[in-house]
């Protein structure tokens, strides 16, 4: 899975930015579904900051890994 870097995103680009409800009131990544069905990925802390793009495939890949647990410490 090789995710692409895309250029900063600003809040009133229309997208629709969401974050784990399991990260409570902590800061932690958000994501939101871009045009092609690409996902991007964002530090919450720096939301002017750039995103990660995953296609849907990739994405897939990624929450079948985080399901199996491949990325437990």
């Amino acid at each position: 899975m090789e995710a692409q870097t895309v250029e900063p995103i600003r809040d009133n680009d229309g997208l629709r930015w969401r974050k784990s409800t399991y990260s409570g009131t902590t800061e932690c990544v958000e994501v939101a579904k871009a045009a092609g069905g690409v996902v991007l990925v964002r530090d919450s802390k720096d939301p002017q900051g750039p995103a990660l793009g995953f296609n849907g495939p990739e994405w897939a890949a990624f929450l079948a890994g985080v399901r199996g647990g491949e990325f437990d410490a």
